[in-house]
């Protein structure tokens, strides 16, 4: 019951940031460094990726390797990935180590209240979210299994076709 409730969740949650063409508003977080950054300058030129995880998070973790390949593949073709760690802080400060640890390869912002996860009715980590140069979130994935990638990638590929 609580896993067919998660899926009518995530469903929902879905439907509704896509069919209201949810915009992800300009939001400004520090990042590894502590240097305040914002969407609008992270951005990738036709579409970003973001990365929604948290340390602690087992299938987060699985999946930070494979966008790594993915932002290798995609940043010469204006995609940009920005992974958000929503960790609160208790633990931010094992944020740096692992991400050093797994060689992250792109941007990296903390949301320590979780506030941008919150603005966008985001639920469940790892959840991954394309937007496109305009903007909108044109697709939503929550969770990471072996295998994942490939679907990310054709949605990338599809997004790209119709920017």
């Amino acid at each position: 019951m609580i896993i067919k409730t998660f899926a009518i969740t995530t469903l929902l949650t879905l439907i509704t940031l896509i069919s209201n063409g949810q915009q992800v508003k300009n939001f400004r977080l520090n990042d590894l460094d502590n240097t305040s950054r914002s969407f609008t300058e992270l951005k990738g030129e036709r579409l970003t990726i973001i990365d929604f995880w948290a340390t602690w998070c087992k299938p987060c973790n699985k999946a930070i390797p494979e966008l790594n390949k993915i932002y290798d593949s995609y940043k010469d073709k204006g995609v940009q990935i920005i992974g958000i760690n929503c960790d609160g802080p208790r633990s931010i400060n094992k944020v740096a180590p692992l991400a050093s640890a797994l060689q992250i390869k792109y941007h990296v912002l903390t949301d320590i209240d979780s506030e941008v996860m919150k603005d966008l009715n985001i639920n469940a980590f790892p959840t991954l979210i394309i937007v496109n140069s305009q903007g909108k979130i044109v697709w939503l994935h929550e969770g990471f299994n072996s295998g994942d990638e490939k679907t990310i990638i054709e949605e990338i590929e599809k997004n790209l076709r119709e920017s």
